[in-house]
């Protein structure tokens, strides 16, 4: 058995991007005259989109809890300014995972469908896919923005398995945080996580996904899916 459809996240799964997200965070806090949040937490709050995770840094840097950020009227003139910063910032420091490109490739050539279901927003999601050469092997690519809700509501797993015409049982979530193992577990899918992105801090472990993978490796193994105990 293999799957006939493999969705990915991006931020922490496929693509190193919290180097870069901090830099245009900390640009944005100097901006406003702010005290700069280091990386650890920035990779923390990564997870729930770009909106989620400046409300964060605002509320840590001005002292102000998240819901007076959140119900603020500036807070789209700041979102106006990251995003020139992360423009500008984006694929400086990011990088993709080892394995990315060869195990997509293998995958694609076997025939398996490819998404991205990741809850950065399509402005973001495109600058990092067009600053890695990333784009190309994907036949779906499903943002925060792309439907109403975002993970982990499952709906965009479930729009990508009935564009490919795929049965749950044939898709596999390959992800590394909380928010992926619960929505492959709402899809009704196979969910397995990386050790080495971003949760909060929390190992990926803690989240019962049905596989804890060191690598991409297993992607390419001909047996079939098994849960872990």
């Amino acid at each position: 058995m293999t799957f006939d459809l493999v969705c990915f996240d991006l931020d922490g799964t496929l693509v190193e991007t919290a180097p870069e997200i901090t830099d245009a965070v900390n640009d944005t806090l100097r901006a406003y005259g702010w005290p700069v949040v280091d990386e650890a937490q920035v990779a923390r709050w990564i997870g729930h989109g770009t909106g989620a995770l400046l409300v964060q840094a605002i509320a840590r840097a001005s002292g102000r809890t998240p819901e007076l950020v959140r119900s603020s009227p500036e807070l789209a003139a700041i979102g106006t300014v990251y995003d020139r910063y992360y423009a500008a910032r984006c694929g400086t420091r990011s990088r993709l995972y080892p394995g990315v490109r060869e195990t997509l490739a293998a995958l694609r050539a076997q025939g398996t469908k490819l998404a991205i279901v990741t809850n950065k927003e399509t402005r973001y999601t495109d600058r990092v896919l067009d600053a890695h050469d990333l784009r190309s092997p994907f036949d779906r690519i499903v943002c925060g923005d792309t439907l109403a809700t975002r993970k982990p509501d499952p709906a965009g797993i479930e729009a990508c398995l009935r564009e490919f015409d795929v049965a749950p049982a044939r898709a596999l979530f390959v992800g590394d945080s909380a928010i992926d193992a619960a929505t492959a577990r709402r899809a009704g899918i196979v969910a397995w996580l990386l050790p080495w992105g971003y949760n909060g801090g929390e190992p990926v472990a803690t989240c019962g996904p049905d596989r804890v993978i060191a690598d991409f490796s297993p992607l390419l193994a001909p047996s079939a899916p098994k849960e872990t105990t």
